[in-house]
């Protein structure tokens, strides 16, 4: 598939990752239906894309509320007659040890259980809710489509990030099967595992923890959204790729 010819929804597309997919498939020509929480995020993103060859549109979007879902993919689809694609970008992080031990008094100390459920309900419940309504608009106009998910090296697992893991390693694997579920429907299902990528959601991380793990990195430095575009942008352009995780990572150990 051509990137002009992209008519695209991506989720979480207020700042980060998303934005910075949903600026290069403007910059192509493409179409991008761009859905966040954050509705300030979203009216600087159509700020900034005005000028740019593609076409930019905005909406609200809670991926964790089906209802939500169903809608702004409907109003997608009528806005952008031809829907044909979706990254699969929208995701929090809540990070912390199942069970710990406080320093100071002992206490055997549990996740809490909002911050679980949280995680994979934006990660993983509200994606799966995404790819089953945009897949399914796809397979009613009968357009050929390509969707991507965004995994993480996370999946393989990774201390104090049982639900972050849960939901990345679910969703990798779920690549796989949509992959083979919705072949009839000839649309490609992929996905990206980024590594430690420079994003909002790592800007507030310690700077002595960013160092350390940086430190960890083949190539010596800390992701930048870019790398990850460049695989996102393989996914959709190449026909031949389907069902499969592309890790991003900068050969990262941890």
């Amino acid at each position: 598939m051509q990137l002009s010819d992209m008519k695209m929804i991506i989720t979480g597309a207020g700042r980060g990752m998303g934005r910075h997919f949903a600026r290069r498939l403007a910059e192509a020509g493409a179409e991008v239906a761009a859905g966040d929480v954050v509705q300030s995020g979203l009216a600087s993103l159509l700020d900034e894309t005005a000028s740019l060859p593609g076409r930019v549109l905005a909406h609200h979007l809670d991926v964790t509320n089906p209802g939500q879902v169903a809608e702004f993919v409907s109003w997608a689809n009528d806005s952008l007659p031809g829907l044909n694609g979706l990254i699969n970008n929208a995701g929090i992080i809540r990070d912390g040890l199942l069970v710990k031990k406080a320093r100071d008094t002992g206490e055997i100390i549990r996740q809490r259980q909002e911050d679980w459920d949280q995680v994979i309900a934006v990660n993983l419940t509200g994606a799966t809710s995404m790819v089953r309504e945009t897949a399914a608009k796809m397979a009613e106009n009968g357009t050929p489509g390509v969707i991507v998910n965004m995994s993480s090296i996370s999946r393989h697992g990774n201390r104090g990030q049982s639900n972050y893991v849960a939901a990345k390693a679910a969703l990798a694997a779920n690549t796989r099967t949509w992959s083979l579920e919705f072949a009839r429907f000839k649309i490609r299902v992929g996905a990206v595992a980024p590594g430690l990528i420079e994003t909002p959601m790592t800007s507030g991380m310690n700077q002595k923890a960013l160092d350390a793990l940086t430190a960890q990195i083949p190539v010596g430095r800390i992701g930048q959204p870019e790398d990850i575009w460049r695989a996102v942008q393989f996914i959709i352009e190449c026909d031949y790729f389907n069902g499969r995780t592309i890790d991003v990572d900068g050969g990262s150990s941890f």
